[in-house]
């Protein structure tokens, strides 16, 4: 107990200190401050953010080694990015859309409407026309809603201001609120169902499926310009974005609202609707088959080896911005991305400067709190899209 003491204190001090650094040499682990990781992990933040960089020879080493290595490690944990040969039963034409109501507001058009998610699942979205701005067609974002309110939060937050210029928008929500069966995140019966059809496919990878089936929804309409699509989200749906936007390559450009970027920090990654850290899979190849002994292999030394700054890495070259709203403080944030999240950051950055595109990826560090907006947070976003979806075209 003297010794874990001490290495607090020692990592409050360090913390304290590195706090007037500049932000750009960041590099150290986000320091343990969930009461409920099954990990605690004292003095992790001590212990620098491993480099994916560090070995690799050139952009193209990156691509064809370095790269698909992460991408196995990943999938592995993962259990699959997207439904295997047998699971494609459960799967149909998301174009067959069951629209309930039309109305005209103004700037745009909203039209209420259904998705068959899975051929018996009908998941509920907004979708957001442009009106009077000419016929497209128009770049596109997918906007998904926190835990809390539902799926046409959205619109109110971003799809409003979206639509009015320019953008259709599709807002939405993880499957983890609102799936088959009534089932939800709460007391995980949402995760249980997708167990039971689909085997080891944590909720994360499934939130990735889901996005891409929206997608192809949008690249079905006229009005969309499917080389251009943005996905935004807050919270719950930010975690979402880190993921789609290593795993959905349909999305140029993705916003992450205050996701906590550290795969074990001031947040809930470890829950069972999100990685399911201590469950035990078959397909997991380690002693005890768990994410957890994935992500964290060396017991013995604080910090995990494997985080979500490879994630931000493996969205390169494609557009990537991070909001926080807990810059004022140290590791004080709970869900919010603090002054310790530059370190996952800077980590990714350094990928996206070896292939030669820094200015693609972005950390909007504000002090407006755990929010969908803010003073700070709305033309971080704004800027985003209006740069990478409209004004700059990415291959």
């Amino acid at each position: 107990m003297m010794r874990i003491a001490a290495v607090l204190i020692l990592g409050t001090m360090c913390a304290a200190a590195q706090t007037a650094d500049d932000a750009s040499k960041r590099l150290n682990q986000h320091r343990v401050t969930s009461k409920g990781s099954p990990a605690q992990e004292p003095g992790a933040e001590l212990h620098q953010i491993p480099s994916l960089v560090e070995g690799v020879k050139s952009a193209e080493d990156w691509r064809k080694r370095r790269r698909p290595e992460i991408v196995k490690f990943w999938t592995t944990l993962l259990g699959k990015l997207e439904p295997s040969r047998a699971d494609r039963k459960w799967f149909g034409d998301i174009r067959r859309a069951r629209v309930s109501e039309t109305r005209e507001l103004d700037g745009y058009t909203r039209v209420r409407l259904d998705l068959p998610i899975e051929k018996d699942f009908y998941q509920s979205y907004l979708l957001l026309l442009p009106k009077g701005q000419g016929d497209g067609p128009f770049p596109a974002v997918v906007a998904w809603t926190s835990t809390t309110p539902d799926f046409t939060e959205p619109e109110k937050w971003w799809g409003a201001w979206l639509a009015r210029r320019g953008y259709v928008v599709l807002t939405g929500w993880s499957f983890i609120k609102n799936y088959r069966e009534g089932s939800s995140f709460r007391a995980n019966t949402a995760g249980e169902k997708l167990r039971e059809r689909f085997g080891h496919w944590l909720p994360m990878a499934k939130m990735v499926h889901d996005a891409r089936r929206e997608a192809e929804y949008l690249r079905s309409l006229k009005q969309v310009d499917g080389a251009r699509i943005g996905f935004i989200g807050f919270s719950l749906s930010a975690k979402a974005a880190v993921y789609i936007a290593a795993f959905a390559p349909e999305f140029k450009a993705t916003v992450a609202l205050d996701p906590h970027i550290a795969t074990n920090g001031g947040t809930n990654w470890y829950a069972p609707w999100y990685l399911d850290w201590t469950r035990e899979y078959p397909s997991i190849p380690t002693a005890k088959r768990t994410v957890l002994s994935m992500l964290n292999p060396d017991e013995s030394r604080p910090g995990f080896e494997h985080d979500h700054h490879e994630l931000m890495a493996l969205a390169a070259p494609r557009s990537f911005l991070l909001i926080g709203g807990r810059g004022d403080c140290e590791d004080c944030g709970g869900d919010s991305d603090d002054l310790q999240s530059w370190g996952y950051y800077n980590r990714a950055r350094e990928v996206y400067s070896l292939l030669g595109v820094p200015e693609r990826i972005q950390f909007a560090l504000t002090k407006d709190g755990h929010k969908a907006n803010g003073p700070a947070i709305d033309p971080a976003w704004q800027e985003f899209f209006e740069r990478w979806l409209k004004r700059e075209r990415l291959p």
